[in-house]
């Protein structure tokens, strides 16, 4: 008989995130009251972050499917094919609230969490990316946060020895209450060696492999799911601890333990632990699962069945393997010191049966428990549109020059370089380009053949038309991988809303999936895997919505391909795409006149296509030496940063047809800035009107200043010295807390 250990009160319904009509839904379809640890289970398994439940609507509206695809949304990580037999497996998961509790350890775990869902899979971590926002750099605890942050990752990135080579980080009041850290790792593997997570055959060993069990995480996908208030700092106990050097042990063994050819199928213990990866490999192979909780290694004494099941202890697994080869497997997991104990195992029945010393504690259906979970259409309402800004309305600067200064020393707009020298982006050998660049490279083999990887979103935009600014998250995420000289493949994605039950936030939700929806059609990059992150409030503040968009692109030859960087004086800088001086929602509205308006630049999608492929083509036939696309900033920020990281200076022409600040600082989409030897010039402005491509001259590189004819010269040591500048100063300031 199951044991029915502590009375089930509205109070403690409430404390486990379920509302009333939910945990109705729980007794009609078990036919009585739970267990104290059945509610546990339920709430885990149907809270906001393992169960999707207000989102999984809009989620099935995503292109996922794709002449590369492998393996797309509903395991750990997506799978795609980059020939020669090779995949790329990867994922992007968000770690948010945990972060903001305890900066440090919440950004660790969410790179060790991310990393395990790319090495269950069967593939070798080999790039790291991440996606910081963090509050006003006045706000009192951002500098703590961005440090603690910052560190976390990189200690737990460096220790395991993947390198760390791309992301991005920005700032902004509205994540204050709650900062992001979106966490992305991708793997390799070779397509006949792919693990899922699906259970197969009846009275097999379920094995729990890595770390003990203890009494950190407990709650944490629950907490992931809630709005913070005044009391974040009494969730501190539901932050996990990580431990790097573990789980380069933990990677290595499931490595060798695949390799042998004894396991069935295999889960990461991530949000929910034991709970959520035991009913998963049941349910998807249409299996029971019987755990007796007594031969779980625990690092603590005493622990309740309650405990145990809804642990987050980091660096552990589960998996199913065939019973011949169990002591095969148990004497690998001996070799690199790690816990290896059957704990379980698949019944014909599709039940899941916990025991603790000999009670049942849980008996529920398992199949229901994640498909019967609750599904919302939440109402929603569309954002209010914005008036188009027009550069006549916008103020133009007293001194360009001066401008340009300020706003290359923005907080969103300096260089990150205080961030990721603190990650190891060398480890492994294998990266070309990594941070600072458009895209990161790595090479893949000895033949020559590499990926390219982004990470992008302008929240802003989004707030402003959710529709378009989910498209060009992932346009410029494309344009990114496409301005190295790599071919788009697929994407993930980490949607960052506020309280999805404000029609308003769930307005701003279905309007960026429209738009990334659109854009992943026309641009041919399938989501392939991804993650939701809701309810990031404070006090009824939500964040910005965040989108974030991680591409991966195929590189034929590492060696040709492009940087940023102007590598030669003499050359000739040529413009592709049409300018329109579009400064709504721009940077320079934003953080120069400080009066934020009007809609966000619009993104055309066939043009970004057509623009795009041809960049690409040029490249590809060593037509170019440096390429940037224009984004935040506008075209003189652009160039800009093409003559900082080339320590040569230009000169360039302004459009006549276009205000002076609209023609600097317009945000306009499809553009890139092309460094291009002088012999191509003619040949190349020839194949772009073929193509139908707008390719104009606007200028020339050499010299040690920046100039705009017409404008006095700005050295590039004064260009270098504000984009360099702020961060190091900011962090080096002392806590104001």
């Amino acid at each position: 008989m199951i044991r029915n250990d502590i009375d089930i009160t509205p109070e403690l319904i409430a404390e486990h995130g379920l509302k009333p009509d939910e945990y109705q839904r729980i007794l009609d379809l078990i036919g009585r009251e739970p267990t104290f640890t059945e509610l546990g289970i339920f709430s885990a398994m149907w809270n906001e972050h393992c169960s999707y439940k207000s989102s999984k609507k809009w989620l099935r509206t995503l292109p996922t499917k794709g002449p590369r695809v492998i393996q797309g949304p509903g395991e750990n990580a997506g799978v795609v094919d980059i020939d020669d037999g090779d995949v790329i497996v990867f994922k992007m998961e968000s770690h948010n609230h945990p972060s903001f509790i305890s900066p440090y350890e919440g950004a660790a775990t969410g790179v060790g969490g991310i990393l395990r869902d790319v090495f269950t899979m069967g593939a070798r971590p080999v790039a790291a990316m991440n996606a910081l926002r963090f509050g006003a750099p006045e706000n009192e605890r951002t500098r703590h946060i961005v440090s603690g942050v910052v560190e976390g990752i990189g200690g737990y990135g460096n220790c395991f020895g993947v390198p760390t080579i791309g992301g991005e980080v920005n700032f902004d009041a509205r994540y204050n209450a709650n900062c992001l850290v979106n966490a992305f790792a991708a793997g390799l593997a070779k397509a006949d060696g792919i693990f899922l997570s699906e259970a197969k055959g009846v009275g097999l060993p379920i094995v729990y492999l890595g770390s003990k069990t203890g009494r950190d995480g407990i709650h944490g996908a629950t907490m992931a799911s809630a709005e913070f208030d005044d009391d974040s700092e009494e969730k501190r106990p539901t932050v996990q601890i990580g431990d790097p050097f573990s789980e380069k042990l933990l990677l290595e063994a499931c490595l060798e333990l695949m390799a042998s050819g004894a396991v069935i199928a295999i889960q990461d213990m991530g949000a929910a632990g034991l709970t959520c990866s035991a009913v998963e490999m049941g349910a998807k192979g249409n299996l029971g699962v019987r755990l007796d909780l007594d031969k779980v290694p625990c690092r603590e004494d005493g622990m309740s069945a309650y405990e145990m099941m809804l642990s987050e202890s980091q660096e552990r697994m589960l998996m199913v393997l065939k019973p011949e080869m169990e002591a095969e497997a148990s004497a690998i997991f001996r070799k690199w010191d790690l816990g290896f104990a059957v704990v379980g195992e698949t019944t014909d029945d599709l039940r899941f049966r916990v025991f603790r010393h000999n009670d049942l504690m849980a008996d529920l259906p398992i199949k229901e428990l994640g498909d019967e979970a609750p599904e919302y259409d939440r109402p929603w309402v569309p954002s209010k549109p914005q008036t188009e800004l027009k550069a006549s309305d916008v103020p133009a600067p007293a001194s360009l020059g001066d401008t340009l200064v300020a706003m290359l020393g923005l907080p969103d707009m300096c260089s990150r370089r205080w961030v990721w020298e603190q990650y190891d982006n060398l480890v492994q050998g294998n990266t070309l380009a990594g941070p600072g660049g458009d895209a990161a490279v790595i090479r893949v083999n000895d033949k020559g053949k590499g990926l390219a990887f982004s990470l992008d979103v302008t929240p802003r935009y989004c707030e402003a038309d959710p529709v378009e600014g989910g498209k060009q998250a992932v346009a410029e995420c494309w344009r990114n991988i496409t301005a190295v000289g790599a071919e788009p493949l697929a994407a993930t994605d980490n949607l960052n809303f506020g309280n999805p039950e404000k029609p308003e936030i769930m307005g701003q939700f279905v309007g960026c999936i429209q738009g990334i929806g659109e854009a992943c059609l026309a641009l041919d990059m399938p989501i392939v895997s991804g993650n939701v992150s809701l309810y990031n409030e404070t006090n009824g503040q939500a964040i910005l919505p965040t989108p974030a968009i991680g591409g991966v692109g195929l590189l034929p030859d590492v060696f040709t391909r492009a940087g940023k960087a102007i590598q030669t004086e003499g050359e000739t800088l040529i413009l592709i795409g049409a300018r329109k001086g579009h400064l709504g929602q721009s940077i320079y509205v934003r953080d120069i006149v400080k009066k934020p308006a009007g809609t966000p630049p619009p993104v055309d999608l066939q043009v970004e296509r057509r623009n795009g492929d041809f960049v690409r083509s040029l490249i590809r036939g060593g037509r170019v030496s440096a390429v940037h696309d224009i984004s935040d900033g506008g075209l003189l920020v652009a160039v800009a940063e093409m003559t900082i990281s080339g320590d040569i200076g230009a000169t360039i022409t302004p459009d006549p047809g276009l205000p002076l600040h609209a023609w600097a600082f317009g945000e306009d989409q499809a553009c890139y800035v092309l460094s291009v030897p002088t012999g191509q010039v003619d040949s190349l402005i020839s194949d772009a009107d073929k193509a139908n491509v707008p390719a104009k001259v606007i200028g020339k590189t050499g010299g040690r200043d920046l100039t705009v004819e017409g404008e006095a010269p700005i050295s590039l040591e004064r260009l270098s010295n504000a984009h360099e500048g702020w961060l190091p100063q900011f962090m080096a300031a002392p806590e104001t807390h």
